[in-house]
């Protein structure tokens, strides 16, 4: 069985994922220790917040099991859907079984009408309304997933009855809005991936038809102005026709990912071609340095271009998952590396920073600064993570990407492995084992030795980021003098077991500039180290410093230290200018007051708010260089 994402043999696809179980994270490394994390703590979590919260209670509501009035969002039945498909994952990751699985899957066929409907805000109390406002009612988004948490049982943990459940709501929509039937789509895309993965597992090819229609008949204002206009729900222009990224973050994400699954299946090259292309857009000139995209918060979606205020990112957490699942399907479909640097950099950045150390505590919008003084008693601008959100879409959303993530390592073939994501942990591809030894992205170090091997030539690529400019690679101790090309180290030969490859990316810290039409950090830089990003955060200021007075001296060279909560953060010459003028303007003078030296480590983006609340910021405005 494969993972998330499984195109059919005969799709355009250039990579091909391995099976659920091909790659197992070692426990010790990064990406292994969120693993355990996520099924030790984040996971009990969202099954307990479901009860606490009433996302349960609701749906007995429609059994007859509870006289409770419905609390929560309209669409909160799909945080029960995540957080099944994150069980299902974790199942095939670890094995065992769950009851709560079980118990689910259950109550929600016993929950389900005759003819397959199943949303718990519309089959009690609004009964009427069933399709009548698919602008906002989720009735669709809600199906996908479903769905999604179906595909994911019958793949990692033999739960047919959820299987069940799932087709015979899918078979409702194709009967409602399949050809002949209504010209209609949902106002939050998300069926569209769903039905295609159902495509995938079942064969049934009117679930892919009606993903194709949806994508087709989106672009012709079929839902209306709305509040926001169409660009908000990507309505404006069909897919094919549209030229930049827009409206809401998630939605744009979740619909362009599920246009390239309809792509790849299809063989549909216009509609791939539109989905790169926005996909281009976006990051040219909407996306944060952690990958984070959308800059308001009013319509939670992408401003204008180079619109990216480090105060006001809105940087939905579930935006930023939604691009790595757009980005893993595009690197399937084209085989560029680019699409895996991306993945990379939203995993280790604006993903990431989302879950604290404790995997409890989530942000919904992950800012780029957060000011002294701010106030974050409000739970859309908090100070710190919260335990669990009215609108509870990121930590289940973020526990089924955990438990699937091993997942999205590498792809291969019969001929060879590439090798997307550093982690370590072994790799299986046909007949040959690898074992990944690395504490990547602290170590610029990564040893891969084969541990079983077959017969004849065998290729295994290894990624160069792009933000990599010296990689140096060596097979049993000796250099290996090949440069990358199309971001990708490789190696054909008939390898044996014990064979030892070494991979070293340079990764010094650096200073980070942005375009200079990104006015709001314009005078600022940003620290990196290798594809982490790094930030100032007030727990490490020296009593009596205002935050807000710190400045950066980039004439002095970076280095690194160890810190309690990293291995290695950057020590960067920084200066206090203190403000002797309480003017909130003043004329502008040749000459400032003077500044002091002071010691303050960046610390990695994803750790900030581990300590108590206070201040952070990522882009540090730059010291005045003397004349």
């Amino acid at each position: 069985m494969i993972g998330p994402a499984a195109p059919t043999p005969s799709a355009l696809a250039a990579l091909h994922p391995l099976p659920l179980s091909a790659v197992r994270f070692s426990p010790e490394g990064l990406l292994g220790s969120w693993q355990e994390r996520n099924a030790a703590a984040t996971l009990p979590h969202c099954i307990d917040q479901l009860s606490a919260y009433g996302n349960l209670a609701n749906l007995r509501r429609v059994t007859g099991d509870a006289d409770t009035p419905f609390v929560g969002m309209w669409f909160s039945d799909t945080d029960v859907y995540k957080t099944l498909e994150a069980i299902a994952w974790e199942i095939g990751r670890s094995g065992g079984s769950s009851e709560f699985l079980a118990d689910t899957a259950a109550l929600l066929e016993k929950a389900q009408d005759a003819d397959g409907y199943l949303d718990s805000y519309y089959q009690v109390d609004h009964r009427d309304e069933q399709w009548s406002d698919l602008g906002f009612s989720h009735e669709m988004y809600s199906a996908g997933h479903l769905i999604q948490a179906a595909v994911a049982a019958a793949r990692a943990a033999d739960a047919p009855q959820l299987v069940t459940v799932a087709r015979r709501f899918a078979d409702l929509l194709v009967r409602r809005f399949g050809p002949g039937g209504a010209e209609v789509i949902d106002g939050h895309p998300e069926v569209e991936t769903a039905l295609v993965e159902l495509y995938r597992l079942t064969g049934h090819r009117p679930y892919l038809e009606l993903a194709e229609r949806f994508l087709t008949l989106r672009g012709h204002g079929l839902l209306g102005e709305g509040r926001f206009g169409p660009r908000y729900w990507q309505d404006e222009k069909p897919l094919v026709e549209a030229e930049e990224a827009t409206g809401h973050a998630v939605r744009q994400m979740y619909l362009l990912a599920g246009a390239v699954d309809v792509a790849v299946e299809t063989h549909a090259t216009d509609l791939l071609d539109a989905a790169e292309r926005l996909w281009e857009s976006a990051l040219a000139s909407k996306t944060y340095l952690t990958g984070g995209q959308g800059s308001r918060h009013k319509d939670e979606g992408f401003g204008d271009p180079y619109e990216l205020p480090p105060d006001r990112a809105y940087a939905e957490t579930c935006a930023a998952i939604g691009s790595f699942h757009l980005a893993w399907r595009l690197l399937l479909a084209t085989g560029k590396a680019r699409y895996a640097d991306e993945m990379e950099r939203l995993l280790l950045n604006g993903i990431a920073g989302s879950t604290a150390l404790d995997g409890r505590s989530f942000f919904y919008s992950n800012p780029l600064q957060l000011r002294t003084g701010h106030d974050g008693s409000h739970e859309d601008t908090p100070s710190q993570r919260l335990t669990w959100y009215s609108c509870a879409c990121c930590p289940p959303n973020l526990a089924r990407l955990m438990a699937s993530l091993h997942t999205y390592t590498a792809t291969g073939s019969p001929t060879g492995l590439q090798l997307h994501l550093y982690a370590a942990g072994t790799v299986v591809s046909g007949d040959h084992t690898l074992d990944v030894r690395t504490s990547y992205p602290w170590d610029e170090r990564i040893d891969i030795t084969m541990t079983t091997a077959g017969d004849g030539p065998w290729t295994l690529a290894l990624r160069v980021p792009a933000w990599c400019r010296e990689a140096r690679l060596s097979v049993n101790g000796n250099l290996v003098r090949a440069g990358a090309q199309e971001g990708y180290l490789r190696i054909t030969r008939s390898w044996k077991a014990g064979d030892v490859v070494t991979l070293v990316l340079a990764m010094p810290p650096r200073a980070v500039a942005a375009h200079p039409r990104v006015d709001a950090v314009r005078g600022s830089a940003a620290l990196a180290r290798g594809p982490v990003v790094y930030c100032l955060e007030h727990a490490d200021v020296p009593a009596g410093t205002l935050f807000e007075d710190l400045e950066l001296d980039v004439s002095v060279p970076l280095t690194t230290a160890d810190h309690p909560l990293a291995p290695a953060a950057i020590m960067a010459a920084l200066r206090a200018r203190p403000d002797t003028s309480d003017l909130l303007y003043r004329p502008l003078e040749a000459a400032t007051a003077g500044t002091t030296a002071v010691s303050v480590p960046a610390i990695p983006y994803f750790l900030w708010a581990n300590r108590a609340p206070g201040p952070m910021r990522v882009w540090v405005p730059l010291a005045a260089r003397e004349a």
